[in-house]
């Protein structure tokens, strides 16, 4: 998939988009960079740029495409929390007639050299779905997000909604896929603990995903499909159980750095314990609870 080969240039890319003056936003924690004063608590480098591109050709494999509302053909999409634009370039590409936009804190890194250009008719715009969508009422045609659970306080997570669907066009539609951190032994019990605790102090529960059809429908969206994905962690998953546990694995170490950076557990402590859960999911038979819901707009 192009995680591990591409991680050291992925990273030349990032260091050459972080110039002094974008410095002021991050803080590095264990060699890793998180953003400062957002309530994003996951790392914005070329490591997490990796995996982010990982896990998106995971949920197309497991999802067999990149969305499942009945969209139709939509003529503006907007993908919130586009994280490396990989989703919304897929898009653009699928739906050459559409305007497609892609809308993060941070700016995707810039394409190689070597690569084929972005497709002309996808671009991206800089922004913060809590602080409000920088478009009109009824621009797009499908809004997408997907795993920002830890860029949204508990608290937004209502008006977050209402905004999506502010900016949807009547008909069109909202999806949303969220995960929630998996259980099981007790290795993994207490990596979900620390990821948890990872968040709080931001405001950031990510034990609310299950809730995201619900938030939909508070916001005022109809016809609310909800699907609960329990999704196999381990090699008894066959392949995408496999890709699952690679991603777990790469989510817990990109959080090692905040958990140790603010008390929550030493590095001794944290080791001992993922070594410990490896042992567990080669052993047990585990899920990774997702979440996908998707409503529309009245009409």
């Amino acid at each position: 998939m192009g995680w591990f080969g591409n991680r050291r240039k992925r990273n030349r890319q990032m260091a050459a988009v972080d110039i002094a003056p974008a410095r002021a936003r991050f803080r590095l924690f264990g060699g890793r960079r998180y953003l400062n004063n957002e309530s994003y608590f996951l790392p914005k480098d070329g490591t997490e740029i990796n995996r982010l591109d990982f896990q998106h050709y995971l949920l197309r494999y497991m999802l067999r495409g990149n969305y499942a509302a009945p969209i139709g053909q939509p003529h503006s999409i907007l993908d919130v929390g586009s994280g490396t634009g990989r989703w919304a370039r897929e898009m653009a590409q699928q739906f050459p007639r559409a305007n497609v936009i892609g809308l993060d804190l941070v700016a995707p890194p810039p394409d190689p050299v070597d690569s084929d250009q972005r497709p002309q008719n996808y671009s991206f715009v800089q922004g913060n779905v809590i602080d409000g969508l920088p478009f009109a009422e009824g621009t797009f045609g499908f809004v997408h997000q997907r795993l920002l659970v830890a860029g949204i306080p508990l608290a937004r997570w209502p008006g977050v909604a209402v905004e999506l669907l502010r900016v949807t066009r009547p008909g069109g539609w909202v999806e949303l896929v969220e995960a929630i951190p998996a259980t099981g032994g007790p290795a993994m019990n207490q990596l979900r603990e620390w990821l948890v605790g990872s968040g709080l102090p931001r405001g950031v529960d990510i034990r609310t995903t299950h809730q995201i059809g619900q938030y939909l429908r508070d916001a005022g969206a109809q016809r609310i499909v909800y699907r609960e994905l329990n999704v196999p962690l381990g090699r008894v998953g066959g392949r995408v159980g496999q890709m699952m546990e690679t991603n777990y694995y790469s989510l817990h170490e990109a959080i090692r750095g905040l958990i140790v950076g603010q008390g929550i557990a030493t590095a001794e402590m944290f080791d001992a314990t993922m070594a410990r859960a490896r042992q567990e999911i080669a052993a047990g038979q585990y899920v990774w609870p997702y979440y996908l819901a998707y409503g529309q707009r009245p009409i």
